[in-house]
């Protein structure tokens, strides 16, 4: 027997609480007054859907009703679901695998201890990148090194601290780095990777807001990775971050940025010494 076709109604999901453009350009005040985050105006229609998704999980009725809960709750967990909403967590290891060669060579002539801060972190890939090409390039030996790896999103340094990936993310690992500091997965865990334990515990990873007035950081490092950060920042935001990484390098120490940045105009107090690396002027 052939049934019917379901009718529409029997898919249908609710509607989606809808934005206006008041909500719109609230949104955007909240999220840069929050996180330092700039929505451009060609992102309004993926705002309007991200604002209603959001108003719809959190069982907000209206877009001005969640608003209004995020501002009245500025601790609620809410927020950092609708923080990640508005940044894309694109990462992958050994990305622009320059800067890592750079990284080794200047790490060996350094004295330990070692440190280098990764300010965004996602879900671990570049950290655990940091802490393998540390390993590799000081006699594969992790006595004196660590890496800082620090994120405003924590679903994904909850993700990051499990240090389990699917093969096909591991895929840019050099082969000998995979064998020697991945477990492969057998069984349920078939089909994955998991970073072994010694470059796992050199890394520590923290929530960070780097807009924050204040940053729970008490230490100085060799290198700082601000990698494809500050696109989600306007000019005097970006330079008030750097003019804040300086003091926190030791001398002679490497500030590493993304292909697409330059900050030689933001900052008189960083001197470009090669392709996106920086140091102290």
């Amino acid at each position: 027997m052939i049934h019917d076709a379901p009718t529409a109604s029997y898919f249908s999901q609710p509607a989606l609480p809808k934005a206006d453009a008041a909500d719109l350009a609230r949104a955007v005040q909240v999220l840069h007054r929050r996180a330092g985050i700039i929505l451009g105006d060609h992102k309004k229609d993926m705002a309007a859907r991200t604002l209603g998704l959001r108003a719809h999980h959190a069982g907000s009725s209206t877009v001005r009703a969640y608003l209004d809960y995020l501002e009245q709750n500025p601790q609620a967990d809410e927020w950092d679901r609708f923080i990640s909403a508005f940044t894309i967590n694109h990462t992958a290891f050994f990305r622009e695998q320059h800067h890592f060669r750079i990284l080794a060579d200047f790490v060996r002539k350094r004295r330990k201890p070692i440190s280098v801060w990764c300010c965004a972190s996602s879900t671990g890939e570049e950290p655990y990148t940091l802490a393998m090409t540390l390993h590799d390039a000081c006699g594969q030996s992790e006595t004196g090194l660590s890496v800082l790896a620090t994120d405003i999103d924590t679903h994904a340094l909850a993700q990051a601290r499990k240090g389990v990936y699917t093969l096909d993310r591991v895929k840019p690992v050099p082969p000998e780095f995979l064998k020697r500091y991945f477990l492969r997965g057998t069984g349920r865990q078939a089909g994955m990777a998991m970073i072994k334990p010694l470059i796992r515990n050199m890394v520590t990873f923290e929530e960070l807001n780097l807009v924050a007035p204040s940053w729970p950081v008490n230490q100085k490092f060799d290198a700082i990775f601000c990698r494809n950060t500050m696109i989600y920042f306007d000019k005097p935001t970006q330079t008030r971050i750097l003019e804040r990484f300086v003091p926190l390098l030791k001398p002679g120490g490497l500030m590493f940025a993304g292909h697409s940045e330059n900050f030689t105009y933001l900052t008189k107090s960083l001197r470009l010494e090669g392709q996106t690396v920086y140091s102290v002027a």
